[in-house]
């Protein structure tokens, strides 16, 4: 904290009885049930020390506590009570803090203050446990043989299972506090050196220029405002819950947003490709990680491009190849084809909702009734022919092999468009709506950085890592789309 903002705060009292006060007119004390404090004499001194109920690990209060009344004991009466208490505090980490705002902020985030009669200053102690869950595999993440230490709603533990994997000095979280009521620890990191200064000072002017009462919903509302997104459902950043694939963006230059109570973390700069990728690609050989990419790349244009091709044909059978004449619905429904697809897409997306908001002891009734009942009696009352679920079906799980969430629901969206489209115009329809899809994607960015890159604009070198997965001893150059400012994985020399 500047100098010049501390002028403008409260100072702490050397008086304790000035400091409750404030702490029962300002935060409540007294009031508000977890809000606490516990007084105690430290060679005739009153020591106060404030605390949130549930935020602190009583063990260790309870050691501190100890140690500090141990003083009436072992020390003879002095006027440097003050300097006695902190350095009998028994913890590794003690901040002297001068003002009633860092006093009542790092109290309510989890730490105790504790302040001495006659001494303007006040001794921060982290003592935090945040209620919350272990570390465990994420469920939309998950791997054949891989770690199994996904990221949970602790920053401090999500911070750590970082630093665990990159034991690099340069490694930085600035830790920043955003939301003028929930005031949410947010922490920004990179490693200095390597990742673009610009781009660094660019997402930290942005978290620091949120103006908002709190995060309820964390990472997302830090998005909507550091990148803008208004209408555009194509995701500008990409979400993770592992701790391994945030490290490795980290080596590679990007820069990552971790926010308090989200398991979730935010990766900078990202492409459109970033989000088909997947760690299971990096698990395996580079041939099986290079079938499993293509693999995805082949489900992904199927949810998006395999029912408006499919339906052309079915407008206009005479495209078809005679070897393909097969292609289409054998049988004769008074429902428009069309009609019939949009109620196939809607009804899966009911059936995506409810599986959302079914309990776990429940979806496997909720499945056997989708799939037993509502499909095959929909298609023996003439609701639907059956080429239409089957096609509906193939693209719904190529949605479902798309890694990240955000951009398997904006293909759908773009899918629907395309449908509705060729229903209008046909063969011209298909056309306009491709070209319209490419026209919106391409002019995409997202701080600076095209979406389609290294397709637009071409890096054939970088693409080649896109369509295959290079071994790792042969991948020397980080992406230059990150603008790196160390361009080398390894030592040039180290490569022959």
């Amino acid at each position: 904290m500047s100098s010049e903002s501390k002028k403008n705060m409260i100072p702490i009292s050397s008086k304790v009885s000035d400091v409750e006060a404030y702490m029962k007119e300002r935060v409540g004390l007294g009031k508000s049930y977890d809000i606490g404090v516990r007084k105690i004499k430290i060679l005739k001194k009153d020591v106060h020390m404030y605390y949130v109920t549930g935020l602190v690990d009583s063990a260790l209060i309870v050691e501190i506590l100890e140690e500090l009344v141990d003083c009436n004991d072992t020390e003879r009466a002095t006027s440097k009570v003050a300097e006695i208490v902190e350095n009998r505090i028994t913890h590794q980490q003690v901040t002297p803090i001068e003002t009633m705002d860092e006093l009542v902020d790092q109290v309510l985030s989890g730490l105790i203050v504790i302040v001495v009669d006659g001494t303007p200053i006040g001794y921060v102690v982290d003592v935090r446990t945040y209620p919350g869950r272990q570390p465990d595999e994420p469920d939309t993440e998950k791997v054949v043989r891989g770690s199994r230490d996904g990221f949970i709603e602790n920053i401090v533990i999500n911070t750590a299972l970082t630093r665990r994997r990159i034991r690099d000095e340069r490694l930085r979280f600035e830790m920043l506090k955003v939301g003028e009521r929930s005031k949410t620890d947010v922490a920004l990191a990179y490693i200095d050196g390597l990742a673009d200064a610009d781009l660094i000072d660019v997402i930290r002017k942005e978290l620091n220029s949120i103006k908002l009462d709190g995060l309820p919903m964390a990472d997302k509302t830090v998005e909507e405002f550091i990148v803008r997104q208004s209408y555009n459902p194509y995701p500008l950043i990409r979400y993770t819950e592992r701790a391994d694939i945030a490290a490795a963006h980290l080596l590679e230059g990007h820069v990552v947003v971790y926010v308090d109570t989200s398991p979730s973390v935010i990766l900078v700069p990202t492409t459109i490709f970033h989000h088909m990728q997947h760690v299971e690609e990096f698990r395996q050989s580079p041939a099986v990680g290079t079938f499993v990419r293509w693999m995805r790349f082949i489900g992904i244009a199927a949810s998006l491009f395999l029912l408006p091709v499919w339906f052309l044909f079915v407008l206009d059978p005479g495209l078809l190849p005679e070897k393909l004449e097969f292609i289409g619905p054998n049988d004769k429904t008074k429902i428009p084809i069309v009609v019939q697809i949009f109620i196939a897409e809607i009804g899966i997306e009911f059936l995506r909702l409810a599986a959302i908001h079914t309990p776990t002891s429940l979806a496997t009734a909720m499945g056997l009734v989708a799939a037993v009942l509502i499909g095959q009696i929909a298609i023996d009352v003439g609701l639907f022919v059956p080429e239409v679920i089957l096609y509906a079906s193939v693209a719904t799980v190529g949605t479902f092999v798309t890694p990240s969430y955000e951009l398997g629901v904006a293909n759908k969206m773009a899918r629907l468009a395309i449908l509705a489209l060729v229903a209008i115009f046909k063969v011209p329809g298909l056309m306009i709506g491709f070209a319209l899809y490419f026209i919106l994607i391409a002019g995409i960015k997202a701080f600076n950085t095209p979406y389609l890159w290294p397709f637009l604009p071409f890096n054939p070198k970088a693409f080649s890592h896109i369509l295959f997965r290079r071994p790792v001893p042969g991948s020397i150059l980080r992406p230059s789309v990150v603008h790196p400012r160390d361009k080398y994985r390894q030592p040039p020399e180290s490569n022959g």
